[in-house]
């Protein structure tokens, strides 16, 4: 069975009601970026850093996944699909998808500001005083600007050895998630879907440009490599 690995940035959640990370100024919900997430932001103002996850959270568990969303997780039943996203959203899952890596953490889940391996599951507010066991803060388990990316190395790992490598609704202009592409074997197709694509057709070798959104898209090239590949 084919591998292929889905790289997805946050047009692909943004269609379904969820802001992308920062508008065109610079902010996310009218907030530096820098203020609610990075560890200096957290440690100057831990109750507005706790809030602003705290609406996040809340907005998500209205969200629904869309056409997109399903479509990759349709892809399961004819490849073995790897999901290596940029969001922090559940939005995958809930459609189906099974194999999900989350480069930037998740939103419905905190860790131990003493144990980073101490990570828990959580769907309500988290407040000023919400500890673990030891005592530590409880903090939203979120990649911020300045952290390590843990998951990155896995990754690469996982696109190196994709048969065919798919990217959906991010610029790739993120680093070090952007370094993910380079990581492919030439001789692999890759297909770019985004309704603005900031690369040309000459920028990678086998490379197939949707310009389109990916509601539209996705499905469309989901039924193309299910033809391509899987009839008899």
């Amino acid at each position: 069975m084919k591998k292929i690995v889905v790289l997805t940035g946050a047009g692909v959640s943004a269609e379904s009601g969820l802001n992308t990370f920062r508008d065109s100024n610079g902010l996310w919900e009218g907030h530096d970026v820098m203020e609610v997430a990075s560890p200096k932001g957290f440690a100057q103002n831990p109750t507005l850093v706790l809030d602003f996850y705290n609406q996040r959270r809340k907005q998500l568990q209205k969200a629904l996944p869309n056409a997109a969303h399903k479509a990759l997780a349709d892809l399961e039943r004819h490849f073995d699909v790897t999901v290596v996203t940029q969001n922090v959203d559940d939005l995958h899952e809930r459609a189906g998808s099974t194999n999900v890596m989350h480069l930037h953490g998740e939103l419905l889940k905190v860790r131990s500001t003493g144990n980073a391996q101490d990570i828990r599951d959580w769907h309500i507010d988290l407040q000023l005083g919400d500890v673990c066991e030891s005592g530590h803060q409880l903090r939203p388990h979120i990649v911020w600007f300045g952290e390590m990316v843990p998951l990155l190395e896995e990754a690469a790992h996982l696109v190196q050895k994709a048969d065919i490598l798919i990217i959906i609704g991010t610029s790739m202009q993120v680093y070090p998630a952007a370094s993910l592409v380079h990581f492919r074997a030439n001789a692999i197709p890759l297909y770019f879907i985004d309704p603005r694509p900031n690369i040309a057709a000459t920028d990678f070798d086998r490379l197939t440009i949707i310009t389109s959104t990916a509601v539209k898209g996705v499905p469309h090239l989901v039924q193309q490599l299910i033809t391509e590949n899987c009839s008899p």
